[in-house]
C-alpha cells in the first residue's frame, strides 16, 4: 500500500504547504479520500506520520496502517478512505497528482 504506483503520464496538480501539529487541517485527521482520478503523495520531512486506510467511509477499523518516517513518502490512490496521525515533531506536505488539469477542482473529500 505504501507505494502504489502513480501512472507515469500523471503530473503534480497542486502541493500543500508544510503541515505540523499546529496547522494540520482537521479534515486530514478524520476519514477523507482523494478525489476521483487524483493520487495523493504524502511526503514526511520530519518526525512520523501514520496513515490509516479504510475499506469505505463507514469503516471504523483500518485495513491498512503505514508508518511514514522522515525522508519517506507514501501514496494514496483515488477515492480511497483514510486518515492520518502525526508525531509531535512531524512536518509533511501532500502532492496531488492527476493526468489532467484539476487546478480548479477539489483534491479530496471529507466524510459527510
Amino acid at each position: 500500500m505504501s507505494h502504489l504506483r502513480i501512472p507515469k503520464n500523471w503530473t503534480i496538480q497542486r502541493s500543500t504547504p508544510f503541515f505540523t501539529t499546529d496547522n494540520v487541517p482537521p479534515a486530514l485527521l478524520t476519514h477523507h479520500n482523494t478525489a476521483a482520478e487524483v493520487f495523493g503523495q504524502l511526503c514526511v520531512m520530519e518526525g512520523t506520520v501514520t496513515y490509516f486506510g479504510f475499506a469505505d467511509e463507514h469503516a471504523t477499523e483500518p485495513e491498512i496502517r503505514v508508518v511514514i518516517n522522515a525522508g519517506q513518502f507514501a501514496t494514496s490512490p483515488p477515492q480511497y478512505w483514510h486518515r492520518i496521525e502525526l508525531s509531535d515533531d512531524a512536518q509533511f506536505n501532500i502532492n496531488f497528482w492527476s493526468d489532467s488539469d484539476k487546478s480548479n477542482q477539489k483534491m479530496f473529500n471529507s466524510k459527510k
